[in-house]
């Protein structure tokens, strides 16, 4: 058997590039500013960005069944919205409570642009955009001018700052939903059923599978994550507002396609979504603090997200190359 050499043996697997890619920016940035590598920062970064971590697991879903979806951010805002002011009038005072409701409405919101998406068949990019606007606008209706503070959201903001057996309770949640959607997508019948469908829809269907309901049920987990995420944002950044994460879509988008989830569908998997996100927070958190001016900061990070896109097509065109030849041994 041929052995490989350690540069094949990266430049073959889109994980190991990734990894790679990571390593390389947190030695050069450490190197920069030697504070970046403390565990409080870590912690702090993953604290920060656990909206974004959160969210492309969801999207990470909706990718591989060749969809999209634009209107996260307003979900997000939407249900953040609704539990600060539900917390703030005094209608609410737990905190389980409010998670539980703000995961509802999202999920709501993911069965509607499922359904008109699964079964209605309008194009995603459509359906979603209009769900986009139409959610950011009942985050501003549901405010009426209002929005709640520190002061107004009582017990619910300390969610994320107590610590649960040395960690953040924001990162334990992050780390249970990768659990979860890494045993979801790798060994069950609902996952194969996601890549099946994304890989070929018109074969998927002939082998029994229901297409609409599964992407109906992509878009509701979408929905639910940012459903949580609007609780949590809320939380982390003690302030619920109508214009909340505006935005934050891009970045989500940006982390799957960093981690070499394909827009086409079908392929994409949860250590290469949660490498991708893990790289744009590195990126987002590195150039502040190695003295790049503001202004700069977002042509810096575009270039950055670029590279890092090209080094997965050429991953992958590696990896399909390989495929085509041991098929036609």
């Amino acid at each position: 058997m041929e052995k490989k050499s350690l540069l094949k043996k990266i430049t073959g697997s889109r994980e190991a590039s990734l990894v790679i890619v990571l390593a390389v920016l947190l030695v050069i940035v450490t190197i920069l500013n030697p504070a970046f590598m403390t565990a409080n920062n870590i912690l702090e970064i993953l604290k920060n960005n656990s909206i974004t971590l959160i969210l492309t697991l969801g999207m990470l879903c909706v990718l591989l069944v060749g969809g999209i979806d634009i209107s996260i951010a307003s979900t997000l805002a939407f249900a953040g919205m609704s539990v600060g002011l539900l917390i703030k009038y005094g209608f609410l005072s737990s905190t389980f409570l409010g998670f539980v409701i703000a995961i509802a409405i999202g999920a709501l919101c993911g069965l509607i642009i499922g359904v008109i998406i699964g079964y209605g068949k309008v194009t995603p990019i459509i359906a979603t955009m209009g769900g986009m606007y139409i959610f950011r606008a009942l985050a501003y209706l549901v405010g009426n001018s209002q929005w709640a503070g520190a002061d107004a959201l009582g017990s619910f903001k300390n969610f994320a700052l107590e610590k649960f057996l040395g960690l953040n309770k924001v990162i334990w949640v992050v780390i249970i939903c990768y659990v979860i959607f890494f045993l979801l997508l790798k060994w069950t019948k609902f996952g194969r059923n996601i890549y099946a469908v994304g890989s070929n829809t018109e074969a998927a269907e002939i082998s029994g599978i229901n297409v609409a309901n599964v992407k109906v049920a992509v878009y509701v987990i979408m929905g639910t994550l940012s459903g949580l995420c609007g609780a949590l944002a809320t939380s982390i950044y003690a302030s619920a507002q109508p214009n909340m994460q505006d935005g934050k879509e891009m970045d989500v988008i940006a982390a799957c396609v960093i981690g070499g989830v394909s827009m086409s569908g079908g392929r994409g998997s949860v250590p290469g979504a949660l490498l991708g996100a893990l790289i744009l927070a590195v990126i987002g958190k590195a150039l502040p603090l190695v003295g790049i001016d503001a202004i700069a900061q977002n042509t810096v990070k575009g270039v950055l997200i670029v590279a890092v896109i090209i080094l997965n097509v050429i991953t992958q065109r590696t990896l399909d190359r390989k495929n085509l030849e041991r098929r036609e041994m």
